[in-house]
């Protein structure tokens, strides 16, 4: 399998999109992908089956922000202050999904662990959330309200969410390495009242965690990539190709 490296740059939230399906729709047999990217402007994705209806487009709009569809599922995330990820693997390789996923939160792990000592403390989520019911819940819209199995996290907090889906003969995954705390004015963007938006923002406050608040210091993107790069090689066994 020939492993190639897609370094980050700034892009739109439909390029984004558009760049990690055509990467999957794509991928040959032989091949497999990982990149990196940030958005610009900030972007609100949703997930494939939620609606536009649940989003206020016209603050989005006046504040300048993005928005766009995630072909994979989950929630709604607030694109800003984060390193996104996206693996692109032919189903031919023979692993499953679960494997899949574990394997690429086990070398994130590590990744973050060469960032910065402080990150020691992260870990992978044992227990699987009942999402169903969760989706009736006044959180159901953000993805960052849960951690699902296998999802990284700090002393019980999310720092990393990832989602899967199988896109002609590959399996694409791709996530959010939260880095600063712009993601958690999420709520002010859903169309739902004032009273809802607070406990919503203070619901995100209390499970999700920054790599920058846990450091104390500004992200430094491209050593975080070349970290995340290294841990993912060590656990996945693989080298590559730039």
């Amino acid at each position: 399998m020939k492993w190639k490296l897609i370094r980050f740059d700034s892009y739109s939230g439909q390029y984004n999109m558009d760049y990690d399906i055509n990467l999957a729709k794509n991928c040959e047999s032989d091949s497999a992908y990982l990149r990196f990217y940030r958005w610009e402007p900030y972007c609100i994705s949703l997930g494939a089956n939620q609606k536009e209806e649940e989003l206020d487009l016209r603050k989005i709009k006046n504040d300048k922000l993005d928005f766009v569809k995630r072909p994979t599922g989950g929630r709604a995330i607030l694109h800003a202050e984060e390193l996104t990820y996206s693996v692109i693997l032919p189903t031919s390789s023979g692993l499953g999904s679960k494997e899949v996923y574990r394997n690429i939160s086990e070398g994130l792990v590590k990744g973050l662990i060469l960032y910065n000592e402080k990150l020691l403390g992260v870990e992978l989520e044992d227990e699987q959330p009942d999402f169903l019911n969760l989706l009736g819940q006044s959180s159901g819209s953000l993805c960052f309200a849960s951690t699902a199995k296998s999802e990284v996290k700090y002393k019980g907090k999310k720092l990393i969410g990832s989602a899967q889906r199988k896109l002609n003969n590959a399996l694409l995954q791709h996530g959010s390495v939260l880095c600063g705390k712009f993601h958690n004015k999420l709520p002010e963007y859903l169309n739902i009242s004032y009273s809802e938006k607070e406990a919503l923002k203070k619901e995100l406050k209390e499970k999700t965690i920054e790599l920058e608040t846990i450091i104390g210091s500004k992200t430094d993107y491209q050593k975080l990539e070349e970290c995340l790069i290294s841990g993912l090689e060590n656990q996945m066994n693989i080298k590559f190709k730039y």
